[in-house]
């Protein structure tokens, strides 16, 4: 159950990095800020967050299993 849930934490923080562009350089950054529309750049941030917050949550609780 604890490795369930560590593995759904880690991996919804991998796609919130991969949605908010934490693997690319800051010229790629740039690039891609130019030539996207905002409600695309919205929607990324949009979803890196989400899967960032449940990330955290599930991390979260693995923590607590863990320790009680």
């Amino acid at each position: 159950m604890l490795k369930i849930i560590t593995g759904i934490g880690v991996i919804a923080i991998l796609i919130s990095a991969t949605f908010l562009g934490i693997w690319t350089s800051g010229l790629q950054q740039r690039a891609n800020y130019q030539s996207e529309t905002r409600e695309h750049r919205e929607f990324r941030t949009k979803i890196g967050l989400y899967s960032g917050l449940i990330g955290l949550i599930f991390l979260g609780i693995a923590g607590l299993i863990w320790y009680f």
